[in-house]
């Protein structure tokens, strides 16, 4: 069974850096597409970015477009969401996601998913 354990959330000032770590266990890691997806109070959880199995094709919403990296490290089974010039509008619980089905990466209806970390971005 494929468990992602997210870690790197925090407390960080407007205009200031994060990386969020996503360990990934219980299969093959190479074998699939990894996700970023966060969830503010009060809205709908919304998608960051996505990264297929090879690491040479990443997407990104518009609105961390620039600012926001994802990657992969496949020694180490872990995906990394590197996370610049911070806004209050990023404060949300961010989630890790997972699917070997390539549709299913693309379409944002991933198989598995952590528990989340929180980051919070003060003014």
């Amino acid at each position: 069974q494929v468990q992602l354990v997210e870690s790197g959330g925090g407390l960080v000032q407007a205009g200031g850096s994060l990386r969020l770590s996503c360990a990934f266990s219980g299969s093959t890691f190479s074998n699939y597409g990894m996700g970023w997806f966060r969830k503010a109070p009060g809205k709908e959880r919304e998608f960051v970015a996505r990264i297929m199995w090879n690491g040479g094709t990443s997407v990104y919403a518009d609105s961390v477009k620039g600012r926001f990296t994802i990657s992969r490290g496949n020694a180490k089974n872990t995906v990394y969401l590197q996370m610049n010039s911070l806004k209050a509008e990023d404060t949300a619980v961010y989630y890790c996601a997972a699917s070997a089905n390539e549709w299913r990466v693309r379409s944002g209806q991933y198989d598995y998913w952590g528990q989340g970390t929180q980051v919070t971005v003060s003014s």
